[in-house]
């Protein structure tokens, strides 16, 4: 197998986790890129050759640089160049460039932004910790407030939602992976706190540890 196929192989993953992260069903995506729900589906499990012709319109729909698809190898700069996305009333900036597996985000949500809670679910595992400002977060029955300084950590089956608690503006940073590998906690408060309740809403039988 050359090095062009070992990249190749890849991209499904990327794509896969792309999409996952972004919530857009491949039904949507193919209304956005005009590659047809089947081409994507063989594109996300490897049966499908990506070629430029594809991976255009898709890098497009995902707005990241067409080479964070193919896993372009690093040129010795460590530095990672965010594309701020806006979505859900945020302004979202990547911090990683690892899309076949977990990825780091930083959060803005500015003050006076109020939406409506819509709780939404997919697969994967997400981890939170509050910068700045007071992050309203509902997960399935609990409705949280954390100040800076909290976090959480939940399965993102469970319906969930983020929004500015009062009003006012909110910084956080998240890990997510779509494969659902949990984030290993190395010390908790002795007592509950709502990130507590944020762990116990998550995953059945789920410790912390």
């Amino acid at each position: 197998m050359t090095p062009t196929d070992d990249v190749l192989r890849e991209v499904g993953p990327r794509l896969r986790a792309l999409r996952r992260k972004s919530e857009i069903t491949l039904a949507a995506l193919a209304e956005t890129t005009g590659i047809s729900v089947s081409t994507l589906s063989r594109l996300e499990s490897g049966q499908r050759k990506a070629t430029l012709e594809l991976l255009l319109p898709l890098a497009r729909a995902y707005r990241v640089p067409l080479d964070e698809l193919v896993g372009a190898p690093p040129t010795g700069d460590p530095r990672v160049y965010a594309r701020p996305i806006e979505r859900f009333g945020q302004l979202i900036l990547p911090l990683s460039r690892n899309p076949g597996g977990p990825q780091a985000f930083k959060h803005v949500i500015a003050a006076g932004e109020r939406s409506e809670p819509e709780p939404k679910t997919h697969e994967g595992y997400e981890w939170l910790y509050v910068l700045t400002g007071r992050l309203r977060l509902i997960l399935g029955e609990h409705d949280l407030v954390l100040p800076a300084g909290e976090a959480a950590e939940f399965d993102t089956r469970v319906p969930h939602w983020f929004g500015a608690a009062g009003g006012q503006a909110v910084e956080f940073l998240t890990i997510f992976d779509a494969q659902g590998a949990r984030i290993h906690v190395r010390a908790r408060p002795s007592n509950t706190s709502p990130s507590g309740a944020a762990r116990a809403a998550g995953r059945p039988g789920s410790d912390g540890a």
